[in-house]
């Protein structure tokens, strides 16, 4: 019988997406993941790259305390709408 090895690939953080203006701000959490943050440092959610068929998506999530779960707000195509979901919430 011989003994197999399973290794995983380090993960590859991707590159912080650009948000078209200055109202909020990215600090990443992991390598597909970033805090939302206001022009006060106030956390607004969640950025998170989510491979698609058709491209990367670009998911808003909030944390639910209680819960300690990421709650989904939307999928967009575009950073800049997916911060516009969490901005509105």
């Amino acid at each position: 019988m011989s003994d197999t090895l399973i290794t995983s690939s380090p993960e590859v953080p991707y590159a912080t997406p650009r948000l078209s203006t200055a109202k909020e701000h990215l600090v990443r959490a992991s390598s597909h993941l970033w805090r939302v943050q206001d022009a006060r440092g106030r956390v607004l959610g969640h950025l998170r790259l989510v491979p698609d068929p058709l491209g990367m998506r670009y998911r808003a999530e909030r944390l639910h305390l209680a819960t300690a779960a990421f709650r989904l707000v939307g999928d967009f195509w575009r950073a800049d709408d997916a911060v516009a979901a969490l901005r509105a919430g």
